[in-house]
C-alpha cells in the first residue's frame, strides 16, 4: 500500500515546495492539497469534523499553484487535490490548468474531487447546492473532452459550449485520474459511473469495510475493474494502516497539521517509520 501525506498549505505555513521535496526525500509516495476558495465569515453549515472551523481553512493556497510549486521541486512524487471543488470552478478553466499542471509534472497528477460541504461557500459561486453533484459531473464530462479531444465540445443541462481548441493536453491519456470523494450508498455508485477511484475520508473508517465491499460488488455487477481507494485524513498509527491495507486500501494519506519547518519536518521524520512497518 503506498503511503502519502496531506497537509493545509497556507501562507503561513512551510511553503509547498519545500514541504513536497521533504517528503519526496523521506519516501512519501504522494502529496494531496485541499481547496476553499474562501470561508464565509456568516455560515450556518456546521464544520464536519465538529467543534469550531480551525482558522486556517481561510488561509490556503490554491492547490493548483501550490502543486505547481510541488511539481518544480520534486520529480517522482505523486501530486494531488483531496479535494477540488469542482462545482466552484468554471471546467473550462480547471481543464486547462488539471492538463497544465499535469504536463509540467510529467504525468504524476491524481485528480481528488468533491462537491463540498459548506453551503454559504458554494452558493457564493452560484451553486445550488442541492443540484451539485449533477454539476460536478457534467464538469467531469466536459473537461475530459477537452482533455481528450483536439476539437471539444459538451452540451448538457448546466455546461454547454460549442467546439473549442485547447491545448496542453494532460501526459497522461485521456486524463489524469478522477478519484471522486463523498460517502455513501451514492458516492459509491458515483465512483462506479464515472470515477477512476474513490478518495474517502478517514473519519468514515467504522463504516468503511461494508462501504467496500458494497463497492466490489457494485463494480462486478457493472462489469467494471475495481477502483482503488485513497482514504485521506489518515492517523500517523501502524495499527490504522495496517487495518486499512487489509481491506485493501491502495493509498493511505498521513494528516500533517500546517505549521513551519520547525513544526512540520521533525513530524514529517516521524511519520516516515511508518514506511517501513510491517502490515499487521
Amino acid at each position: 500500500m503506498h503511503i502519502g501525506l496531506t497537509t493545509y498549505a497556507t501562507d503561513r505555513s512551510l511553503a509547498p515546495g519545500a514541504f513536497a521535496k521533504a517528503a519526496e526525500e523521506r519516501g512519501f509516495e504522494s502529496l494531496f492539497l485541499p481547496e476553499h476558495t474562501h470561508i464565509p465569515v456568516s455560515r450556518a453549515t456546521p464544520f464536519p469534523g465538529g467543534g469550531d472551523l480551525p482558522q486556517w481553512y481561510a488561509r490556503g493556497l490554491d492547490p493548483f499553484v501550490a502543486l505547481g510549486a510541488a511539481a518544480a521541486t520534486t520529480t517522482k512524487l505523486r501530486l494531488g487535490t483531496a479535494v477540488c471543488l469542482v462545482v466552484e470552478r468554471d471546467p473550462i478553466t480547471l481543464a486547462k490548468e488539471v492538463a497544465s499542471l499535469d504536463h509540467l509534472c510529467g504525468g504524476r497528477f491524481l485528480f481528488g474531487i468533491g462537491g463540498g460541504w459548506n453551503r454559504e461557500e458554494m452558493l457564493n459561486h452560484g451553486t445550488e447546492p442541492s443540484t451539485r453533484w449533477r454539476l460536478l459531473r457534467e464538469r467531469v464530462e466536459a473537461m475530459r473532452a477537452i482533455w481528450a479531444d483536439d476539437i471539444a465540445e459538451y452540451h448538457g443541462e448546466f455546461v454547454s459550449f460549442d467546439p473549442i481548441w485547447s491545448w496542453p493536453k494532460p501526459i497522461q491519456r485521456p486524463g489524469p485520474p478522477v478519484l471522486i470523494g463523498g460517502v455513501g450508498r451514492r458516492a459509491i455508485e458515483r465512483v462506479v459511473e464515472y470515477g477512476n477511484g474513490w478518495i474517502p475520508p478517514m473519519g468514515w473508517i467504522d463504516e468503511l469495510p461494508v462501504a467496500v465491499a458494497a463497492l466490489r460488488r457494485l463494480e462486478a455487477d457493472r462489469g467494471v475493474s475495481p477502483r482503488p481507494i485513497t482514504v485521506v485524513g489518515v492517523k500517523p498509527k501502524a495499527e490504522v494502516i495496517g487495518r486499512l491495507a487489509q481491506m485493501g486500501v491502495a493509498r493511505a494519506v498521513i494528516a500533517v497539521p500546517p505549521g513551519d519547518a520547525d513544526q512540520v519536518l521533525p513530524l514529517l521524520d516521524r511519520y516516515a517509520r511508518l514506511l517501513g512497518e510491517p502490515v499487521q
